[in-house]
């Protein structure tokens, strides 16, 4: 059964989250991929960024429905969520858009699971870990050339 360590692109290109969003933007065109992990000085992973985050911010602004019933105003959805999506459409750096609870792989890991994680968590890019240090990347583009070249699933 073959593992990410066989089919991840290493080393992973990563920012940091001070870079700016028209770097990001350059950086993922200039490579021709979807995201990037982004990572402290120190090298720990504290999140990561896609270009679904970049066309967020170019977004239409959903206000969320209210009643108001005696002098009482009532969210139908939850007002944290307009609060996230405003601070995203304002972000002007990595650290304001990325998403902080990343979804991660280690090298071991069955090609098969990576399918299923990134399907079932709609997810396009997986950071690959040893021992808490990030090694690689999985995207769907790996999974699809892995398909290609005769990888088996699983």
């Amino acid at each position: 059964m073959h593992k990410a360590k066989e089919i991840m692109t290493a080393p992973p290109i990563t920012v940091s989250p001070e870079t700016s969003v028209r770097d990001l933007a350059k950086l993922l065109t200039e490579h021709h991929i979807n995201g990037v992990p982004v990572v402290d000085n120190a090298g720990n992973l504290t999140g990561i960024v896609t270009e679904a985050d970049l066309i967020d911010q170019g977004k239409m602004l959903h206000i969320p429905t209210v009643l108001f019933f005696l002098d009482s105003v009532i969210f139908l959805e939850n007002p944290k969520k307009l609060g996230k999506e405003l601070k995203k459409m304002a972000g002007t750096t990595v650290k304001d858009i990325c998403t902080r609870d990343v979804v991660t792989v280690e090298e071991e890991t069955p090609v098969d699971k990576i399918a299923t994680l990134i399907a079932e968590k709609h997810v396009n890019t997986l950071p690959v870990m040893r021992g808490g240090q990030i090694v690689g990347i999985v995207g769907r583009g790996d999974l699809v050339r892995s398909f290609a070249s005769g990888i088996p699933a699983g």
